[in-house]
């Protein structure tokens, strides 16, 4: 009898515990949203616990590499001695690390970039012995530029001065007594692109939007900075490098409606060398000897790398690499070895990313890293289909269809359409992560479309959408899309649903406004709900930047213009659930955003879950906070879209 007792105390305490809620983070805030049970965490944990490794650099003494990736709750460095060797890790940091920046030669100097609970108020450190020795202030925001050739300084900006400049500074970071303001600017833009071969000059770059940069020459010992290119003829310049022999390389889309590579005689005349005619060149490295280039393009989403020999200009396409995309890096996402290895990363829908080297000579590639993918077979996710839509002016926009295995999910499927940020941002086809449960174990389809105004289709596209007056044309190319994806036989434009994070955020609060009778629901991540009140309030060093894009709300007629469109001017037309995430951190896009459609949401009655993570800025990047609001909204996704379907 008493054994029985025993037996049934167990099995009822163990089926308690299969239904316990998952406990919550001690950052994580939320209001609305149900608990997050354990048989929903069990079921998509796998799906959660992919890695990437992202390449970081080259030792030039040891030639081994260094990458970031994550094996706790934040993205830390390792270096990989070999091809295929173990990760061994050399940062410890509680926060993410957002890169590190071995310093050529023999020095061995390690410098890292990292901040405080997503705030992007960014500081430097000389990484020693896994700890971390402060370089900058600690207070303003700090932005890494590059190594002096020799190891000996690095160039970097901070807003130290007034809070909103980018000043540029230099220092031997053995030595943050060395540290010294260089050059004080105007703006928010600036950046420190490369150091001389003799080290007595930079360059520098002045970002004032994606379509408009002035490149400098600095004199580093007075601090005179002189105008090369971009101040007659607004036009985008990216990465402008030295090469050994002086030449300054760069890319720009001066010459074209795309980026191309090219050399910028100090006169500001670019002379393209790049052959590709049609798309963007997103990253490029200069051999150490300048024998060769390898550089890649964005084509269509996807990268292509390509090795350029110097002298002939030929150009030879490496095959080697996944059909995906390297990932954004600060500086180039590129780097060549002393001995000539181009090091990279690359990430695609069954690559979770991970760290590539390729031989210049022969094109071999060898993968020094295979990230795991919680136990699933990666091959078996779900390529993407590229989708091509007339949009009502006959503006042509494109996106990427998951479609979820008709084997398995015979019939019309639900979709979740997901918006990028930026608004000068790119959906490529990337790995997804997480999402693939969603189309893998719930059979939803997902598209993430490029409407007007994102990158990598040429100048043009990207301003199509800036201006108070032309913005809300992106948000009718959402209209275009649901149009023809609603006349796809294998979707059910009876269950469509709209995501996006940042702008994108904006453009899911629109969608709502715009097209709500033909959506489900909508889960709008740290976006824009007023474009007066976020521009009030977003950092001051990035206001003029983001002015430059969305208009300027201290001229009356272009501040009426942008109320006018806010989604909270039409708040009373939103009547689908909304679930809303923030970060209580977020510099760019502040909680107040939320906070004040939220309320209106619910003071007329409507329903909108709010999660809020304290500890986190524009975007969740604490592994206990993302994989907690991927469950409420796995959640939010099946209550609103999949109905009695997912019960």
């Amino acid at each position: 009898m008493i054994a029985r007792r025993i037996l049934a105390i167990a099995l009822s305490t163990a089926a308690t515990a299969a239904l316990a809620d998952v406990p919550k983070p001690a950052a994580i805030v939320i209001d609305g949203p149900p608990p997050v049970t354990d048989v929903l965490a069990n079921d998509t944990r796998p799906y959660l616990e992919a890695r990437k490794a992202v390449f970081q650099g080259w030792d030039p003494v040891d030639r081994s590499m260094l990458v970031k990736t994550r094996f706790g709750g934040t993205d830390q460095l390792h270096v990989v001695a070999a091809p295929q060797a173990m990760r061994r890790q050399v940062s410890f940091e509680q926060e993410p690390v957002l890169a590190g920046f071995r310093a050529p030669g023999d020095s061995g100097t390690l410098v890292i970039q990292k901040d405080v609970g997503g705030g992007e108020f960014y500081q430097l450190y000389r990484l020693e012995n896994g700890r971390p020795v402060l370089l900058t202030d600690g207070k303003s925001r700090n932005w890494f530029g590059a190594w002096s050739r020799d190891g000996g300084r690095i160039g970097y900006i901070s807003t130290r001065r007034n809070g909103a400049d980018t000043d540029l500074y230099v220092m031997d970071p053995r030595d943050p007594k060395t540290d010294r303001l260089v050059a004080q600017v105007e703006g928010g833009g600036w950046s420190i692109t490369d150091f001389s071969a003799d080290g007595k000059t930079a360059l520098v770059l002045n970002r004032k939007s994606i379509s408009n940069a002035i490149v400098h020459e600095l004199d580093l010992a007075t601090g005179k900075l002189t105008v090369i290119a971009g101040d007659k003829v607004p036009s985008s310049y990216v990465d402008p490098r030295y090469g050994p022999d002086g030449t300054i390389w760069g890319a720009s889309s001066v010459a074209s409606d795309f980026i191309q590579l090219g050399k910028l005689d100090r006169k500001g005349r670019f002379t393209p060398v790049s052959k590709e005619p049609k798309w963007d060149v997103s990253d490029y490295a200069i051999a150490p000897d300048g024998s060769f280039i390898a550089y890649a393009i964005n084509e269509a989403g996807v990268s292509r790398l390509r090795v350029m020999d110097v002298a002939t200009g030929s150009t030879r396409a490496v095959t080697g690499l996944p059909a995906g995309v390297i990932p954004y890096a600060i500086g180039s996402a590129i780097e060549i070895a002393p001995w000539g290895a181009i090091g990279l990363s690359m990430s695609s829908a069954r690559v979770a990313g991970d760290a590539f080297s390729v031989d210049p000579k022969t094109l071999a590639v060898t993968r020094w890293t295979e990230s795991e993918t919680g136990g699933l077979d990666a091959a078996r996710n779900i390529e993407p289909e590229l989708i091509e839509v007339k949009s009502f002016d006959g503006e042509m926009v494109s996106g990427f269809l998951y479609r979820p295995d008709p084997a398995r999910f015979p019939g019309k499927r639900p979709m979740i359409m997901d918006i990028h940020g930026g608004p000068e941002g790119q959906v490529r086809p990337d790995y997804r992560g997480a999402d693939n449960y969603l189309v893998g174990e719930l059979g939803i389809a997902l598209f993430f479309p490029n409407v007007r105004g994102s990158s990598g289709f040429g100048k043009r596209f990207v301003n199509l959408d800036n201006g108070p007056d032309l913005r809300e044309n992106s948000v009718k190319d959402i209209g275009a899309i649901l149009d023809a994806l609603g006349r796809d036989g294998r979707l059910d434009a009876g269950r469509f649903a709209i995501s996006g994070m940042s702008y994108g955020g904006y453009m899911c609060y629109a969608s709502a406004v715009h097209y709500g009778a033909r959506i489900r629901s909508a889960s709008c991540y740290v976006g824009i709900s007023n474009f007066v009140t976020f521009l009030e309030s977003t950092q001051s060093y990035r206001r003029d930047l983001r002015r430059a894009e969305y208009g300027d709300e201290r001229d009356p007629k272009q501040r009426a213009k942008l109320i006018a469109i806010s989604p909270l001017t039409s708040v009373d037309r939103i009547n689908i659930p909304l679930l809303v995430a923030t970060g209580g951190n977020d510099p760019r896009v502040p909680a107040s955003e939320a906070e004040q459609i939220i309320a209106a949401i619910r003071g007329k009655g409507g329903t909108a879950w709010h999660l809020l993570a304290q500890n986190e800025g524009h975007g969740f990047h604490k592994k206990e906070n993302s994989d907690y609001y991927f469950w409420t909204s796995v959640q939010f996704w099946k209550q609103t879209l999949l109905g009695d379907a997912a019960k």
